[in-house]
C-alpha cells in the first residue's frame, strides 16, 4: 500500500510544530546500526525512520528526520564529518540513501538509485567515496563520489550462481579497495576511477561454503575477518585473496557470528546470535574473555582505540563495556515490540508505565531510565492502569487473566483467573480503589470488587458483540464508558450495574474520553472521525476529521478540558482545541503507528507510544 507522501504541514496549515523533548527507543535489529561517533562523545543509532544522535555523558538528543520508511543501515565517515543512512521501501520503488552533515545535523544530499532496500553502506578512509549495497531485489553495488554527490559507477554485487551480498567494508588505508560478502560470495573490489569501473576478484575458500553475517578489516589492511551463520570466523588476505585461517574448530558460536570487530592491539571482539560477547585471537579463536548479554548481538562499536566499546542487541539493549575488566553496564533499554499502552500514576508526572508484548516497564520521566521491568513470558499485555493509591499496577493479558503487581518491586500481588474468555483487552480502575472494570475479546464488560485478600466478580455486562478497546470511568465512580470494535460505545451505570446509553457509529471505536465536566464524551476510531457525543441521550454533537490517512488509536484530554491530543496511523501527534475543533500543534517524529497517547498530570508533557517500540516525550505546548 503506497500512500502519497504529504508533508504534515499541508495537512494543518496553521498548526505549530510540537517540541520533541526525548525519545526512548533503539532499533536493535539493524546490523551494525549502533555507532560510536569518532568524537567519542556521541552514539548514533536508528529508530524507525529517524536517526538519533545521543550524547554519551548527558541526556542531550538530536534527531535526523528525512527517511520516508525504516532505516536499514547507518555508516559514519572516519573523520566524523558525514553520516550516511539507507532505508527500506516498497517493492519496485527507489530506496534513498541520505548523506547527513554531522556538525550541522542536517541533510546534505539524497542519493537515489537502488530499488527496495539499502543493505549496507561504507565510507572510504579519506571521505572520498561512499559505497552502497542494494537489497535482494536490487543486487547491485554502487560507488558514490561524496564531493559531487553522484554515482561514479555500479555493478552487480554477486555472481550468477551464488547468493546475495549483504555486507560491505572499505579498506582502512586505500580509497580504491573495498570488500563485499554474503551468501556464498566474498569479493575484493578495485575502483578504476579513470575508466569509471569497479573490478571484482572472487576470494577462494576452497571447499568451505559459508553465509557471511558480519565483516571487519584490520587497521593495516593485512587481513579481513568474516563472521558466518555457521558460527565460525574466516580470516582472508585481501592481497592474495586466499583464506589464511578459520576457527574455532570446536564450540562454534551459537546462532552465528552476528557482529565482529578488529582491535588495534590485535585480537577480535565477536558477538553471537545468542548474546555471547567474546574477546579472542587468531588462529584458535578460543574465548579469552567472555560475557553473556540479553538478546542477539547486532552491533559492536569502539570508543576511540577500543579501551571502551558499546554493544547493541536485538532486544534493544545498549551496553557499555570496559575492555580491561570486561564487565558490561546497561546504559539504554527500550521496548522491542509494539507498545500497547501508557499510563501515568495519579497526580504525578515523575514516572509512567508502558506495556509491550511480554513486559510492563516503569520509566523515570526526566532521565528516560527504566526503573522496573515485570515480565510474564509468552503472554501479551493489552492494557495497564495504576490504582489511585499507587499501590498496584493492574494489567490485562491475552491469556484471560488480570494480574496486579506492586509498582516498586514488581511482585505479583494477585491474579484473577479466567477473567474473560478471549483475553482481557482493556482495563480501568475506580478512584476509591475498590473496583476494577475489565473488557474482553468476546465483548463482555466485567466489574470486579477488590478487597484486601479477595477479588470477586460483581457483574458481567453482556452487550458488546466484539472486543472492548477502551474503558474510562467517571470521577464520581458512578458511571463508565466502554468503546468497542463492534461500532458501539456504551455508557454504564456502575451503581445499578446496567446500561444507561448506547452510541452507534459505523466505525471500529479505538478510544474514548470523558470531557472533565462529564456531560460529553469524545470518541475516535478507524473512520478517522473525532466525534463529540451527549452523555445524556447519546446524540452526536459534532464530527471532526481526525486525520487524512489511517485510524486514530489514542486520545487523551487535559484536566481542564480545553485541549485534547490524538495519535494514530498517520504517525502524527495532534493537539486540538476542544471548543474550536481545530488542530493547534502537530508533532512529527514517530515512524510507526501511534497506539496510545497521554497528557501527564500537571500538563507538562505529552507521551506517545507506537508500534515500532518507541516512546516519545513532547513538551506540552501551553503554559499549565
Amino acid at each position: 500500500m503506497m500512500e502519497t507522501q504529504t508533508s504534515p504541514k499541508d495537512e494543518v496549515a496553521e498548526a505549530v510544530e510540537l517540541e520533541l523533548e526525548a525519545v526512548i527507543g533503539f532499533n536493535g535489529h539493524v546490523p551494525t546500526g549502533l555507532k560510536c561517533h569518532p568524537d567519542q562523545e556521541h552514539l548514533v543509532y536508528p529508530l524507525g525512520c529517524t536517526i538519533l544522535i545521543q550524547a554519551i555523558n548527558t541526556q542531550e538528543q538530536n534527531f535526523l528526520h528525512g527517511h520516508g520508511n525504516n532505516v536499514s543501515c547507518v555508516a559514519i565517515s572516519k573523520s566524523g564529518l558525514y553520516i550516511a543512512s539507507g532505508q527500506v521501501t516498497f517493492m519496485g520503488f527507489k530506496a534513498d540513501i541520505i548523506l547527513w552533515d554531522y556538525k550541522k545535523r542536517e541533510l546534505m544530499a539524497r542519493l537515489s538509485l537502488h530499488k527496495g532496500k539499502i543493505e549496507a553502506l561504507a565510507f572510504s578512509p579519506n571521505d572520498t567515496y561512499l559505497v552502497s549495497l542494494g537489497g535482494p531485489d536490487d543486487g547491485s553495488v554502487v560507488v558514490w563520489s561524496i564531493a559531487k554527490r553522484e554515482a561514479i559507477c555500479g555493478s552487480p554485487a554477486a555472481g550468477l550462481n551464488v547468493g546475495n551480498a549483504t555486507t560491505v567494508i572499505f579498506s582502512k588505508c586505500r580509497d580504491e579497495m573495498f570488500v563485499t560478502a554474503g551468501n556464498g560470495t566474498i569479493r575484493v573490489w578495485e575502483l578504476d576511477l579513470p575508466n569509471r569501473k569497479i573490478w571484482p576478484t572472487e576470494c577462494q575458500t576452497g571447499q568451505m561454503k559459508r553465509i557471511v553475517m558480519s565483516i571487519s578489516m584490520a587497521n593495516d589492511d593485512s587481513f579481513f575477518y568474516l563472521g558466518t551463520t555457521t558460527g565460525d570466523i574466516l580470516k582472508m588476505n585481501p592481497r592474495t585473496k586466499l583464506l589464511a585461517d578459520t576457527g574455532p574448530a570446536k564450540d562454534k558460536f551459537s546462532l552465528g557470528v552476528s557482529a565482529i570487530c578488529c582491535l588495534k592491539m590485535g585480537g577480535l571482539l565477536v558477538g553471537s546470535g545468542d548474546g555471547l560477547l567474546v574477546f579472542c585471537k587468531s588462529p584458535s579463536y578460543k574465548p579469552i574473555k567472555k560475557i553473556q548479554l540479553q538478546g542477539g548481538i547486532t552491533s559492536i562499536t569502539l570508543r576511540g582505540e577500543g579501551h571502551q566499546f558499546f554493544v547493541g542487541t536485538e532486544e534493544s539493549h545498549i551496553y557499555r563495556v570496559n575492555f580491561t575488566n570486561f564487565k558490561e553496564t546497561l546504559i539504554t533499554t527500550c521496548h522491542f515490540e509494539s507498545v500497547e499502552d501508557i499510563v501515568f500514576p495519579f497526580g504525578t508526572a515523575e514516572l509512567f508505565a508502558t506495556c509491550a508484548k511480554k513486559d510492563i516497564r516503569v520509566w523515570h520521566t526526566l532521565t528516560n531510565r527504566e526503573l522496573l521491568r515485570i515480565t510474564v513470558p509468552n503472554m501479551t499485555c493489552h492494557g495497564i492502569d495504576f490504582m489511585r493509591d499507587g499501590k498496584s499496577i493492574i494489567s490485562a493479558w491475552d491469556d484471560g487473566r488480570i494480574r496486579a503487581f506492586a509498582p516498586e518491586t514488581g511482585r505479583l500481588m494477585y491474579v484473577i483467573n479466567n477473567a474473560h474468555r478471549i483475553g482481557v483487552t482493556a482495563i480501568a480502575t475506580t478512584s476509591d480503589c475498590k473496583r476494577v472494570i475489565s473488557g474482553g475479546g468476546e465483548g463482555e464488560v466485567r466489574v470486579w470488587h477488590i478487597g484486601h485478600q479477595t477479588q470477586k466478580l460483581e457483574e458481567a455486562l453482556k452487550e458488546h458483540k466484539s472486543s472492548v478497546s477502551c474503558i474510562r470511568v467517571k470521577k464520581s465512580n458512578e458511571e463508565c464508558v466502554t468503546a468497542s470494535t463492534d461500532g458501539t460505545c456504551i455508557i454504564w451505570d456502575l451503581v445499578r450495574l446496567r446500561r444507561n446509553q448506547m452510541i452507534l457509529a459505523n466505525t471500529l471505536f479505538q478510544c474514548v474520553c470523558y470531557h472533565p465536566e462529564e456531560f460529553q464524551i469524545i470518541t475516535s476510531g478507524t473512520d478517522r472521525k473525532i466525534a463529540y457525543w451527549e452523555v445524556f441521550d447519546g446524540s452526536v454533537i459534532r464530527e471532526l476529521d481526525g486525520s487524512l490517512s489511517g485510524a486514530v488509536n489514542g486520545m487523551d484530554i487535559t484536566v481542564e478540558g480545553v485541549h485534547f491530543v490524538t495519535g494514530g496511523n498517520d504517525h502524527l501527534v495532534k493537539v486540538w482545541d476542544y471548543n474550536e475543533g481545530e488542530v493547534t500543534h502537530v508533532g512529527v517524529g514517530h515512524s510507526g503507528n501511534i497506539t496510545r497517547i497521554r497528557i501527564s498530570p500537571g500538563n507538562q508533557y505529552i507521551v506517545s507510544v507506537s508500534a515500532d517500540g518507541a516512546i516519545l516525550r513532547w513538551k506540552y505546548p501551553f503554559p499549565s
